[in-house]
């Protein structure tokens, strides 16, 4: 019999993350202590620029983004968010959505895999996402298991199981 397998990956939903952005720019639109403040969302590939008159007011705009990807079924881990940094008149937060397992995190990940899993299992970097295989498919549904009672430091999917 062949090995079975699955990948590990890290990967937004593009579509989701739009609808999140667009759903926190209709609230801050018509939100009243967002009124007069300057408060906007800009979303450009990859990249979720915000912006507002304060330093607290931009956070708070963080904030309804953040709960409207929560909302949505994104992780926080999957967003890098920057410190407040005051151009000219407005304060600026840039925040990063992170695609794929970055090669340190694919290691150790990796490294939990084979030191904590069935001896069956083995897991194999493959660019930014991670691919394990075993002869025994319950073996597989441990590791799942395993990786998903794990508090990682990147959100993580599980696709392909064959």
């Amino acid at each position: 019999m062949a090995d079975s397998s699955f990948d590990i990956v890290s990967k937004v939903d593009p579509m989701e993350l739009d609808n999140a952005v667009n759903q926190a720019q209709r609230e801050i639109e018509t939100r009243y202590d967002f009124k007069g403040v300057g408060a906007e969302i800009e979303k450009k590939s990859d990249k979720v620029n915000l912006a507002a008159s304060s330093e607290e007011r931009v956070k708070a705009v963080l904030d309804v983004l953040e709960s409207k990807l929560i909302k949505r079924g994104i992780s926080l881990k999957s967003l890098d968010v920057g410190k407040p940094l005051a151009s000219g008149k407005e304060y600026r937060i840039e925040t990063t959505v992170k695609n794929g397992i970055s090669s340190e995190h694919a290691k150790d990940i990796a490294k939990i895999i084979r030191e904590e899993g069935p001896k069956s299992v083995k897991p194999q970097i493959q660019g930014d996402e991670l691919r394990v295989s075993s002869k025994s498919r319950d073996d597989l549904q441990a590791t799942m298991q395993l990786i998903k009672g794990k508090d990682l430091p990147v959100d993580v999917q599980f696709i392909n199981f064959r």
